[in-house]
């Protein structure tokens, strides 16, 4: 018995969207466990999170809700919910003398950066804003060089103000080291 061309297409579009819902409703339940907009799941605090122009990631410094000097952990991850590309440090303790610091404020200025370094190559996650510009600047997002090499600054913006809570930090971690 031959399917007619047009029951057969719809009989294929029907599998694919059977197949498609399956798929989303395992994505979904995986991306249940993170906070919005984010790479932190919901028992981590959002220290920083945004999702990028180009390409379309999403850029995270989570924390555990503990984080202190002594205790907890914060780590930098880059992907999307589905497929975190990188996590830094892997480990999560110790993590706290893996990244630096640095936050300067007065009127119309506010810059802030963490910094960490993987194998030689330097990331620093900012948030920097400038009213003494006309009009007032702003740059938020992910900037990775390679020092000593001919590669290019790289640098990764985000397509919206991020969510931050920069609070403590100063704190927990060491200053930047010049």
């Amino acid at each position: 018995m031959k399917i007619p061309t047009v029951l057969f297409a719809l009989l294929i579009l029907f599998c694919l969207a059977l197949t498609f819902d399956a798929n989303s409703s395992f994505a979904s339940s995986q991306n249940a466990k993170l906070q919005p907009n984010t790479l932190c799941t919901k028992d981590e605090r959002v220290i920083f999170a945004c999702a990028l122009n180009r390409p379309s990631k999403v850029v995270s410094v989570c924390a555990s809700k503990d984080l202190t000097r002594e205790r907890g952990y914060l780590q930098y991850r880059f992907g999307v919910p589905t497929n975190v590309e990188l996590e830094f440090p892997k480990e999560r303790t110790g993590t706290q003398g893996k990244f630096d610091y640095s936050h300067y404020f007065r009127a119309q200025v506010d810059l802030t950066e963490i910094n960490f370094k993987i194998e030689g190559v330097e990331y620093s996650v900012v948030d920097d804003y400038n009213g003494e510009e006309k009009p007032p600047q702003t740059s938020q997002g992910v900037t990775i060089n390679w020092p000593g090499t001919d590669k290019k600054e790289v640098r990764y913006t985000c397509r919206t103000k991020p969510k931050t809570d920069y609070l403590d930090l100063q704190a927990v971690l060491s200053p930047e080291q010049q």
